[in-house]
């Protein structure tokens, strides 16, 4: 471990989950909104190209400065490094340089920039963007988009003349307001907008931990669970924050309430 090249390679890689970690959560979070991630994830790019092109020297004299203050050797970029190992360049050699500029510095960033075009080309960017900013055309026929212009004008004079829709904050609040209101069933294709603007934002996230817990919750003791009784298992333990809120009592109440039973639920959870 005390030597430049992992000390460099440490280095190198604590940059690179500087870049990414950011990103990470993003698109691991249960909720997110797809032009939000898009957009981060275009700048990580940018941010990588920006590295490559301009983080070397202080990457560097950063791996530079950790060695001689940890009594590590620094080697002269300008040396010779003799090529080992099964290879067609054995006993040819290079400059340490070239070793860590070239094979190592360039070679990790290449890496992972290809890695995240495969993931998230052009192409894929542009449908995601497309999905998070039209609606579906078999949700609105061609006669509900002649009348979809009309109907927004008229909405948008009518809400501002009421103080309780101004003071609104956030299209989920706006919903609320519509069903308090009735005002939904007046503007009917307006609600429809909105309802798909609260739906578009996903969650791939939640898939996973869905297939994650599945493994834990259908165990080969228990592989002959339904689908529904299996749904309402793992809606409680990817849900168990919530859960974990409501009282046992709560649950014993309206368990029992549900159907007639001969006897009480015991009250076993009191503690």
């Amino acid at each position: 471990m005390e030597n430049f090249e992992f000390v460099f390679t440490l280095h190198l890689m604590k940059r690179v989950l500087a870049i990414t970690n950011g990103l990470s959560q993003v698109l691991q979070e249960k909720n997110q909104n797809i032009m939000n991630a898009m957009d981060m994830i275009h700048a990580v790019k940018v941010k990588f190209q920006s590295f490559r092109e301009d983080g070397w020297n202080n990457l560097f004299d950063e791996v530079c400065k950790f060695c001689v203050e940890n009594s590590i050797d620094v080697p002269n970029l300008d040396d010779n490094l003799p090529i080992r190992g099964p290879s067609k360049r054995e006993g040819q050699s290079i400059t340490y340089l070239h070793r860590f500029r070239v094979e190592i510095f360039f070679e990790v960033i290449d890496v992972i920039v290809h890695e995240m075009n495969s993931r998230f080309s052009e192409g894929n960017n542009e449908l995601l963007s497309c999905i998070s900013s039209e609606f579906y055309p078999k949700d609105f026929s061609a006669f509900d988009l002649t009348m979809l212009s009309d109907q927004l004008d008229i909405y948008i004079y009518d809400v501002r003349q009421r103080a309780d829709f101004v003071e609104l904050v956030g299209i989920r609040q706006l919903a609320k307001k519509l069903v308090e209101t009735e005002k939904y069933l007046i503007y009917p294709l307006i609600y429809r907008l909105i309802e798909l603007a609260l739906v578009l934002p996903v969650a791939t996230a939640s898939v996973e931990r869905a297939f994650s817990a599945m493994n834990i919750i259908k165990t080969d003791l228990r592989n002959k669970m339904g689908d529904e009784f299996l749904s309402d298992n793992l809606s409680c333990y990817i849900e168990k924050a919530i859960f974990l809120k409501i009282d046992n009592e709560s649950i014993l109440q309206r368990f029992q309430a549900m159907q007639t039973r001969r006897m009480q639920l015991p009250r076993i959870y009191q503690n």
